[in-house]
Formats: structure tokens, sequence, C-alpha cells
């Protein structure tokens, strides 16, 4: 059970954070971030942080040697 809870908070962060750069640049309409700079400044950080945290997930689910 390792890393399981960094993977799904990593995985979360991650398309959390590509939703709300979508919204914040405008893609997606019928939101209240569309068009909201601050969404599309605030997404690709809260991506970057999904991804260490993926990272860090997957080197705890590696086998030790």
């Amino acid at each position: 059970m390792r890393g399981w809870f960094r993977l799904t908070v990593g995985l979360l962060a991650v398309v959390l954070g590509a939703l709300w750069t979508v919204q914040g640049l405008g893609y997606a309409g019928d939101s209240v971030l569309t068009d909201q700079r601050p969404a599309a400044a605030v997404g690709p950080v809260i991506v970057l942080i999904g991804l260490v945290a993926l990272w860090f997930g997957m080197r705890a689910r590696r086998p030790r040697g």
C-alpha cells in the first residue's frame, strides 16, 4: 500500500490543475473560472505539484533491493 496515497493525490492534482488551466484560459465555457487569469496561473502550479507527488509515489512503490 506504500505510495498509493501520493499517487492518488498526485493524479487528482494533475487533473484539477489542468482543468483550472483550461477554464482560466477560456477554453471551457459555462464555468465560474472561465476567463479568470488567476485560475490560468494557479493551474500549472497545481499540475507541477501533482507531478512531484506522482514521482514520490512511484518511488515509494519501487521494490527495495
